[in-house]
């Protein structure tokens, strides 16, 4: 018998990466792209490209990298849905893995190069197994590295686990499910450039530990990528980079950098955002007189300020430690929340830090608005928990284009939802889908931490029974460099503005509860951050997320004990699994029946646990006492108000239960001789009876025994009602 040959895309060089099972080899696909690899893991296989415009677009004053990951339902053996029968806009996955990419490409290129930049993932195959979207980062990291693009790399990405205590490096997706760790590290040779990721309460300490399991465990990528660039890597390309003229530095420094320091003293985001505009429009006004206007690029005078702005709030934090709004370097701004805010809805909160307002709805659901998810590369194919995160134009003062749903709103939203889920009691036990949607209504930095806290008061307020108060916080960094790029000087800020942000090094969010971490993420726009200040900042982080979820405490100190008036009831019966059929009845005949007559859902599954859903205590009464009657058994004594559904010669067949009947032999209808059943009864009377004796599965049944029953029971409460009216 012969042996199935294992397919495999081998290109003309390939390299293999120590230990972990992975292959990259590029030179025979795609020729014309800047650099591109394939890359493979199992039977899970990718390709990547990177390509660089060769000119820049005409008053280019950013740097335009795309970074575009698309899984093609073709990699799975399937036909996409839809009429058209093609794959469309990317799914929210496919956004996420592409975000996952960008972030640490984009602080390795070179200041002032914006030459468009694209970086392009295909799936091309998938075994289900092994996750594609680490393969993604690191073929990224290869493709731009053996490509002609500057570009300070590679970068190393893995994913790291912890299964009974013992970190793993790139889990399946059969172990993740014993995993309470899922860490996705990105880093350099030496140092971290990116991670995000959740944990179940993971502590502080055993968080470092796994940062620093990442930074070794990504060394064989990092050394594969360097060994292919030795085989196969092209020459760097001397691209134009775009610095502003020293002319207009001069010149905006002299003219405006004391004015620009005093306009940072200004109390709020937006009072600082105007007199900021106000004095570059004026400098701009005096340059052009100085130069000629059709000297003077706009663009030009725009980066200056920029760097005098990043120039002042670096400085002062570093020589001060003092903030533009006066706050310390460990300090928080002033925080107030609100539960309850809203009518109707199923929990609502509001939650203020600073200029930063995230208003939060909770709402709960039945088991039919669980989300499905394509499931196409592996893992879980659907969810009972939703975040949702909204950034309106209007929340940071402007006017732009609404109701359009990017890719920003989406990575946000996921880190808000994988923070929260730790805490959410266990289906089982609150058999609700819940969606928490966040409307951002005001941003000055840390949006997405903000609706983890008030996605917490929120949930408190629908009354969702949660394990720990969660909060979330993020820390910045301001640095000072000597002349090799080595960091004499540093500052960590907590509670970041949206400036300290835009001028600072690093954007570090962490949420959790006392109980340890739940969802981080790191995003840098230095090359690497040492790991003894990323020790500081899990500290300082901690400190602050502790006095956050103190004041929330004071507020709602735990979950409420109802549900809101409008809110879902839900309640679980346990049946036996053989009595499912009888439950749903011929062709969904009793359920159909159920849902009619008492306005309440009723969902089953295979292991005979009934849900029933109800919006009052009326319907869901009701439901239950139908299910009850669907599932029960006619039993011997008891007495039934049935409904005739058959009569012979001998008798009547009385249902007693919904699709449960017994035979009332004709000598039992009645305490005289019955010569026929029509005398008695007819099709659709009801009947009371008596379960009288069940042989063999056959239920016998007497309506002359449960006559006899009336009469006594009707002879004993005679004497008692004369007695009580003497």
């Amino acid at each position: 018998m012969h042996k199935a040959k294992q397919n495999s895309m081998k290109q003309k060089h390939n390299v293999t990466v120590e230990g972990l099972g992975i292959e990259i080899s590029t030179g025979t696909l795609a020729g014309l792209a800047s650099g591109a690899v394939t890359i493979r893991s199992g039977e899970t296989e990718l390709f990547v490209s990177a390509t660089a415009a060769s000119a820049l677009r005409p008053g280019q004053d950013f740097f335009p990298l795309t970074v575009d990951y698309r899984e093609k339902f073709s990699a799975g053996g399937k036909f996409p849905g839809g009429y058209f029968k093609r794959e469309g806009k990317p799914s929210e996955k496919e956004i996420l893995t592409s975000r996952l990419c960008d972030r640490p490409l984009r602080p390795l290129f070179p200041k002032g190069f914006m030459n468009e930049v694209q970086v392009i993932g295909l799936l091309l195959a998938t075994d289900t197994v092994n996750e594609p979207d680490i393969l993604m980062v690191n073929a990224a990291s290869a493709a731009t590295l053996i490509s002609d693009i500057p570009w300070n790399g590679p970068v190393g990405c893995v994913r790291v686990g912890q299964i009974d205590g013992e970190f793993v490096t790139n889990p399946t997706h059969d172990e993740m499910l014993d995993s309470d760790l899922d860490l996705i590290y990105v880093g350099s040779e030496t140092e971290m450039l990116m991670i995000e990721g959740s944990a179940e309460f993971i502590s502080d300490e055993r968080f470092y530990e796994a940062l620093e399991y990442g930074q070794k465990a990504i060394q064989p990528l990092i050394a594969a990528q360097r060994e292919l660039a030795k085989l196969a890597g092209k020459e760097k390309k001397d691209f134009p980079l775009v610095l502003t003229p020293v002319e207009v530095t001069e010149f905006c420094e002299a003219h405006a950098a004391e004015k620009v320091k005093e306009a940072l003293n200004h109390d709020s985001y937006t009072e600082r955002k105007l007199a900021i505009e106000a004095i570059a429009k004026e400098t701009t006004t005096a340059l052009e007189a100085k130069l000629g206007a059709d000297n003077v690029d706009g663009n030009d005078v725009a980066r200056a300020f920029d760097e005098i702005q990043e120039k002042l709030y670096r400085q002062n934090i570093l020589d001060t430690g003092k903030r533009v709004d006066g706050r310390g370097a460990a300090d928080l701004r002033t925080i107030s929340c609100d539960s309850g805010v809203l009518p109707r809805v199923h929990g609502s909160a509001v939650f203020n830090r600073g200029e930063t307002q995230a208003l939060v709805i909770s709402t709960l659901g039945t088991s039919r608005d669980t989300q499905d998810i394509d499931g196409l590369t592996g893992g879980a194919t659907s969810k009972s928990f939703i975040l949702h995160y909204n950034f309106p134009p209007f929340s940071t003062g402007e006017a732009g284009r609404f109701g359009f749903t990017g890719r920003r709103e989406i990575g946000h939203g996921a880190l808000a939802e994988r923070s929260l889920l730790p805490i959410l009691p266990p289906e089982d036990e609150f058999p609700y889908a819940i969606r928490v949607v966040s409307e951002v209504m005001s941003s000055n930095g840390s949006t997405s931490m903000a609706s983890i806290c008030g996605g917490c008061l929120s949930l408190m307020d629908a009354g969702v029974p949660i394990s720990a108060p969660c909060a979330g916080i993020s820390t910045g960094l301001v640095t000072e460099k000597d002349a090799d790029g080595k960091i004499t000087k540093h500052v960590i800020l907590t509670d970041i503005l949206g400036a300290e942000d835009h001028f600072g090094d690093m954007d570090f969010k962490i949420a959790g509860t006392p109980e340890g971490i739940t969802g981080f993420q790191l995003d840098l726009k230095i090359t690497g951050l040492p790991f003894d200040i990323t020790l500081e900042a899990i500290k300082q982080n901690r400190e602050a997320r502790m006095k956050i979820i103190a004041i929330m405490a004071e507020h709602m100190p735990e979950s409420r004990k109802d549900l809101r008036e409008h809110a879902p009831r839900i309640h679980t019966i346990k049946i036996d699994p053989d009595k499912i059929g009888a439950l749903i009845g011929p062709g969904g005949k009793n359920i159909r029946r159920i849902t009619e007559v008492s306005g309440a859902q009723v969902d089953i599954d295979d292991e005979g646990k009934v849900l029933v859903f109800a919006n009052n205590k009326e319907a869901m009464d009701r439901a239950i006492q139908e299910v009850d009657a669907c599932t029960a058994e006619i039993e011997v004594g008891k007495t039934y108000r049935g409904i005739v559904r058959g009569v012979k010669d001998f008798g009547a067949f009385v249902e007693c239960l919904p699709g449960k009947e017994g035979l009332v032999h004709i000598s039992e209808l009645a305490d005289f001789r019955v010569n026929k059943t029509e005398d008695i009864c007819k099709l659709g009377d009801e009947m009371v009876v008596k379960c009288i004796g069940v042989e063999k599965g056959k239920v016998r049944l007497s309506r002359k025994a449960a006559l006899e029953e009336a009469k006594e029971a009707a002879e004993d409460e005679a004497p008692a009602a004369k007695e009580s009216a003497e």
